[in-house]
């Protein structure tokens, strides 16, 4: 995954540039070397995203950038399974799922590209991997297509790709992690007094404003035996002794803040180490 680097851009991943169709062509403005040798991108630089953070973007008037997390994004990018597919004359509609939502990604057809090119389309039931700009008409969302690409078989690829946005989201959110050098003053977590914690291998410590049955949950998950989908919500709730609507309620903060997430259902839930 990328190493993103703090000062309000995220670096490039070796798989996203991999992709073909993660950084368009011309310039990125904003881009600058870091001392370590990787590439750090402002705001003109293609954001992973989920579709639920497309949704709740914001925009300052209806021809403005859109905002995720108080951050122009000029580009975006997100995955997602196709559920329905609205062909017309000028243009190509792909409705999409990726779990936590769904959106609409408007391809416009090129009458150059042959007939070739439109039997290749993705079509219902494929996961596909979508480059292009998030657009607000009157209230309704909807992604401005510029790639669309198949994912095929290996779905590691939808994994990175709500691993990475939620990094980034957290980065914009909480800002940096705790580093070496010691504390970080007005830090959210509770007994982050140094950084013996983090630096010595010890556990990491929770943030302070979580109840004691969502510290429970995320205990339960980061300790219990499990395969690599997580743990099933009644299991949880068999191990805390407590009912599941229960957990679900708590793990609902959990999720939001992304210190966990839903893995083969909405039901399934992983511990995402931060």
């Amino acid at each position: 995954m990328a190493n993103y680097g703090y000062g309000g851009g995220y670096t490039n991943t070796s798989h996203a540039g991999a992709e073909g169709g993660g950084f368009m062509g011309g310039s990125q403005t904003g881009s600058q070397d870091t001392p370590n040798g990787q590439r750090t991108y402002g705001k003109d630089t293609v954001r992973p995203v989920t579709i639920k953070q497309a949704l709740a973007a914001t925009f300052a008037h209806p021809t403005a950038e859109a905002k995720i997390d108080g951050a122009d994004v000029t580009s975006l990018s997100l995955v997602g399974l196709i559920t329905k597919v609205s062909a017309q004359a000028t243009n190509t509609t792909f409705s999409l799922d990726d779990g936590t939502g769904t959106i609409d990604a408007k391809q416009w057809v090129d009458s150059d590209a042959g007939q070739e090119n439109a039997k290749s389309m993705p079509t219902d039931g494929d996961y596909v991997h979508v480059w292009g700009t998030l657009k607000d008409f009157n209230g309704k969302r909807h992604i401005g297509v510029r790639t669309i690409r198949l994912i095929g078989k290996d779905f590691n690829e939808i994994t990175h790709h709500m691993l990475e946005a939620t990094a980034i989201h957290l980065q914009f959110t909480r800002g940096a992690p705790p580093t070496s050098g010691g504390a970080v003053e007005g830090g959210l977590f509770v007994g982050q007094t140094n950084g013996d914690a983090v630096t010595n291998g010890g556990p990491k410590p929770l943030p302070a404003h979580l109840s004691k049955e969502q510290r429970a949950i995320y205990k339960v998950l980061q300790e219990a035996p499990q395969g690599n989908e997580g743990l099933h919500v009644n299991r949880i709730a068999q191990t805390l002794g407590i009912p599941s609507n229960a957990v679900f309620g708590a793990g609902d903060l959990l999720l939001q803040e992304g210190m966990i997430y839903t893995t083969i259902d909405d039901e399934t839930w992983a511990v995402l180490e931060y």
